[in-house]
């Protein structure tokens, strides 16, 4: 059984309780498949590789989610904090970092001259946001 398929059943829990955030149901299986992707075994999370484990013709959906459809982030992301408090701990703070990642070529997702603290200027890279949950127990 995969790594996933161990959260299957609490991944289902998440998906329903966020599912309200996406008006159009097109939106929350896309929006369950992208993160399952994410959290699955294919070797690369490009837009191509997970729309293909994901049994997608092309990345196509996943852009339009990500990129232009309808839905309150903010909203999404206190629903986020709220499950992580119920069962990590209510008193934690939820830390959210970009971290740019230096690129000398242009193919990885992504790419383009944008502003990195890593390197303290408009430099060719990717930008990764990583989220954590820090209680003081």
């Amino acid at each position: 059984m995969t790594e996933v398929g161990c959260w299957t059943d609490e991944l289902e829990s998440v998906f329903a309780r966020v599912a309200g955030r996406f008006a159009r149901a097109d939106l929350r299986w896309r929006m369950r498949d992208y993160v399952r992707g994410l959290l699955g075994q294919t070797a690369r999370k490009n837009g191509w590789q997970l729309a293909e484990w994901a049994g997608h013709r092309t990345p196509d959906g996943f852009q339009r989610l990500l990129n232009s459809s309808v839905w309150d982030a903010d909203a999404l992301r206190d629903d986020v904090r709220a499950y992580v408090a119920e069962r990590l701990g209510p008193d934690g703070v939820l830390i959210i970092d970009d971290t740019g990642f230096i690129k000398k070529g242009t193919t990885s997702a992504g790419v383009g001259r944008q502003y990195t603290g890593t390197s303290g200027k408009i430099d060719n890279c990717q930008i990764g946001v990583f989220a954590a949950y820090a209680t003081s127990s």
